[in-house]
């Protein structure tokens, strides 16, 4: 439950009923007189969140028989070919698995919740540090470890867990101001861009970089601190571009049209070929010039079939998710859950809004899958985790009396 149970009003002029969490059943099964765990999780769920959610997966599985046919020809050979709707159906697998993993990390409690993201941030922290010593090597990149289905890829699983291990470990200044929990959070997120950095995977190291930024933000360091930790970062960004390669290389194609441009070019032309409405499904011929149609450039799929339209109703939804995770902020009080939930759904709008951002050539190409709707095993299930984490942690007693977090604004 969300909020403070210190908070409600239980006096004879205005009643507060606290739901009690029996496994008996008093009613019938989802009414609000279910007690059972999962009548009350049906109730202190957010439904609308779930429902946007599950209208991005379904977006998802077009999207992806959309861009199966490319990927399935590119990896046809003369003596054996593959069903173009090969990805689709992987796709579906890892939908049918990743729906029921979701749903049950959203009915954890907020201390289990919390509990399954720290031991799950020292597993895949190991994972990552084995990844150079045994990790499977793909289009150049060291980034999985096993192979064939049972491949993964550690830092995608350990994103989920980071925002929430990151916000535990910052909330607890907040009791003690003398805990040095900013410096230690930050040699902890330096040690994991570190490794990201040599794998290569300069996209995912944005992404865990910025998670730390906002909730340090969100945690309330001064204004002197933030401003030098921006220097930082653009320090950062300035050293990266002279002696790190592949950073290198994508500013130069961005910023000065130096280099190979053919995949932004490609992504670019192949969202702007189907107009407004799109050619329709399956109609679409400028994708089979794109590369990684199905996962890092499904939004140009989207784009040539569907139209711009479509495109603008994904951003959309993409949008609603995080005004209402914000919004369902405002009456919190939990310094944890603000800033575990900050984190998450930073992390979430962040890879959208790159993703997009390549496709529309407003941001450099980082190999980053848009959120439900690309292609792949390790990005699903992840991602399933991380808006698990998020419904659990969102989950509130629709029996308790809520303080907004707004009242005092307008106080001197």
């Amino acid at each position: 439950m969300s909020g403070n149970l210190d908070n409600l009003d239980a006096t004879p002029e205005k009643p507060v009923i606290a739901a009690q969490r029996s496994t008996k059943r008093r009613g019938p099964r989802l009414s609000r007189a279910d007690r059972t765990p999962l009548g009350l999780w049906f109730w202190e769920i957010d439904r609308v969140l779930l429902l946007l959610v599950s209208i991005l997966v379904a977006v998802g599985l077009v999207a992806v028989a959309a861009a199966s046919p490319v990927a399935a020809q590119k990896l046809s050979t003369t003596t054996a070919s593959l069903d173009p709707l090969y990805y689709f159906y992987r796709q579906l697998m890892w939908v049918i698995l990743g729906v029921p993993v979701m749903l049950m990390v959203s009915m954890l409690p907020k201390p289990q919740a919390r509990r399954f993201a720290i031991y799950g941030t020292l597993v895949f922290v190991v994972l990552l540090f084995l990844v150079p010593l045994v990790g499977t090597t793909v289009n150049g990149a060291q980034r999985w470890i096993g192979s064939g289905a049972l491949r993964l890829q550690p830092s995608e699983f350990l994103k989920p867990f980071f925002a929430v291990s990151l916000a535990w470990i910052l909330s607890l200044r907040l009791h003690d101001q003398s805990l040095p929990v900013v410096p230690l959070s930050l040699a902890f997120t330096g040690v994991i861009a570190a490794l990201l950095m040599g794998q290569p995977d300069l996209g995912q190291t944005i992404i865990f970089a910025a998670t730390w930024f906002v909730l340090v933000l969100v945690a309330g360091l001064s204004m002197r601190i933030l401003a030098g930790l921006v220097g930082a970062g653009f320090a950062g960004l300035v050293l990266a571009y002279f002696f790190y390669p592949v950073a290198q290389q994508r500013i130069n194609i961005w910023l000065f049209a130096q280099g190979d441009s053919f995949q932004v070019d490609k992504a670019h032309a192949t969202l702007t070929a189907g107009g407004l409405v799109g050619t329709g499904p399956g109609a679409g011929l400028a994708k089979f010039q794109l590369p990684e149609a199905h996962t890092d450039y499904i939004f140009s799929v989207i784009g040539e079939e569907f139209g711009m339209i479509a495109c603008l109703a994904i951003v959309a939804i993409y949008l609603a998710i995080i005004v209402r995770v914000l919004v369902r902020l405002l009456d919190e009080e939990d310094s944890f859950l603000i800033l575990a939930v900050a984190g998450l759904i930073a992390q979430f709008g962040g890879q959208a809004t790159i993703n997009m951002a390549v496709n529309t050539q407003l941001f450099p190409s980082k190999g980053m899958t848009l959120p439900f709707i690309s292609y792949g095993g390790s990005s699903f299930i992840a991602l399933s985790i991380g808006m698990g984490l998020l419904l659990s942690l969102t989950r509130r007693n629709p029996y308790a009396a809520r303080v907004s977090m707004t009242r005092n604004w307008n106080k001197k």
